[in-house]
């Protein structure tokens, strides 16, 4: 899939508590199993693409708190609960 030029094309809806909680899971499964892989220290490492961009763990993990962080966020902000009608037929 080639990347694209402009967000014209992309269209969505609102990520649900149940996606959130995915996405939380899946951060928090990549925050354990970068800390499990050894130290911390700065290991760098090359990531492929034209930029030849490097980055370290330490980096990586910043990266995944902060977007854990913000996922936790959205998931705070919802609605503490629900009400629904039901019929007493």
């Amino acid at each position: 899939m080639s990347d694209l030029s402009d967000l014209s094309q992309v269209s969505g809806d609102e990520l649900n508590p149940v996606q959130i909680r995915g996405i939380l899971n899946q951060i928090d499964l990549d925050i354990t199993n970068l800390v499990r892989d050894g130290k911390l220290a700065a290991i760098n490492y090359a990531v492929a693409g034209d930029s030849g961009v490097t980055t370290n763990r330490a980096a990586n993990l910043q990266a995944l708190l902060t977007a854990r962080q913000y996922y936790q966020s959205l998931l705070n902000d919802l609605p503490a609960f629900q009400v629904s009608q039901a019929s007493l037929d």
